[in-house]
């Protein structure tokens, strides 16, 4: 089951498809930026944050080097080249019982690559408002 999840999400990322996310989110996800101090909850937020993360880090250098899957859980490390800076990074996700994300945490480093991030994200979220 968990397979089924991780490759419905390595689609949406190979994709780049924003619009996809309405279908795996659940209504209460909880999503938790790495520049941002309170989560985040709810479907409209979550994809809000998740939409300007594949505009800012899906390039041709972003890849998953690493995943730890289990039932309802996954740890994907990736890493990307954005301006010069290396940037590497977790997606923590958690599925609830009908397949659908309920908390999905970005963990990144090294501080370079957070402060760039940072300031990519803003500039997205503050042009889509």
């Amino acid at each position: 089951m968990s397979e089924n999840h991780i490759q419905t999400w390595h689609e949406i990322i190979q994709a780049r498809d924003p619009t996809a996310l309405d279908d795996i989110l659940a209504d209460d996800v909880v999503f938790h930026s790495p520049v941002v101090y309170a989560a985040q909850t709810g479907k409209t937020i979550t994809q809000h944050y998740l939409s300007a993360a594949l505009d800012v880090l899906l390039n041709d250098s972003f890849r998953y080097v690493r995943e730890i899957v289990s039932e309802s859980h996954a740890a994907l490390e990736f890493v990307v080249e954005i301006d010069g800076v290396t940037v590497n990074g977790v997606d923590l996700i958690t599925w609830d019982e009908d397949g659908k994300i309920r908390d999905f945490k970005v963990m990144l480093r090294p501080l370079k690559a957070i402060n760039l991030i940072h300031q990519k994200m803003a500039a997205m979220l503050n042009a889509a408002s």
